[in-house]
């Protein structure tokens, strides 16, 4: 399959603790590929690189052909990278209609007086957008909570709301971080059915996750981090497996 992202060697200290030790990984077009590890295994912070929320101190990410070093969280999302955070991130104030519609502005192509003075422009793009953050929210199954404030929704409903803002982006590469967390059984099974849809329509995801049910049912290639540093990649059955992860999450 083709490769959309490929890292190599990527390490990052804060302080005394380096949280990524010479990671490297390829995610190929239309796959889903999840990154897994006990607390505290540099997950987040691989996340955090590959997003641009953090630079690494050494090595390359490379997104379709394009050396994103350097380039900060705002311009990759330019490019089709997107993510949600582990811990929810929400305009919480806004309703959740609104909070999906933030994330259109990056695709906004509207001459900038007519922010100030609207116009038949500004009116065109205000509706584009409005009815297809109507139609994410249906996907996420929200759609009748959408003038709601989103603070005012549980907490399983607030993720739905962070990957419609996420998808509201038009990513080609998704990267979802703890989706599953806080979803009851019946929430966890439609996220399952969300993301393989969303595979199916050909994006790539990239996904995080301690509920190992739901990696082993969605991913096609499973990296296993320890301490910051690869441990094992493979096929979900083979990562079951394996005595280097089974003693990772269980003891030796």
């Amino acid at each position: 399959m083709t490769e959309i992202m490929r890292v190599q060697s990527l390490h990052k200290r804060f302080g005394g603790v380096q949280a990524v030790r010479d990671i490297s990984l390829a995610v190929s077009a239309g796959a889903i590929f999840a990154i897994i590890g006990p607390n505290g295994a540099g997950k987040s912070t691989l996340l955090n690189l590959m997003s641009g929320l953090y630079q690494p101190d050494a090595g390359r990410i490379v997104f379709d052909g394009i050396d994103v070093i350097g380039l900060p969280a705002y311009r990759r999302a330019r490019l089709g990278l997107a993510r949600t955070f582990q811990k929810i991130r929400l305009f919480r104030r806004l309703s959740v209609l609104e909070n999906v519609i933030a994330a259109f502005h990056i695709h906004r192509r509207i001459p900038p007086l007519q922010y100030v003075f609207h116009g038949a422009a500004f009116a065109r793009d205000n509706a584009r957008c409005y009815g297809e953050a109507m139609q994410l929210l249906e996907f996420v199954g929200l759609e009748a909570r959408a003038w709601a404030p989103a603070a005012s929704l549980a907490y399983g409903e607030q993720r739905m709301i962070e990957l419609a803002r996420a998808l509201a982006t038009a990513p080609r590469l998704l990267m979802i971080d703890e989706p599953a967390a806080g979803l009851n059984g019946a929430e966890v099974e439609r996220l399952i059915e969300r993301i393989r849809l969303l595979r199916a329509r050909g994006m790539t995801i990239v996904v995080i996750e301690h509920n190992m049910d739901l990696v082993m049912q969605i991913a096609d290639r499973v990296l296993v981090m320890d301490y910051g540093q690869y441990l094992f990649e493979g096929a979900p059955a083979e990562v079951q497996s394996h005595p280097a992860v089974i003693a990772a999450y269980l003891g030796a």
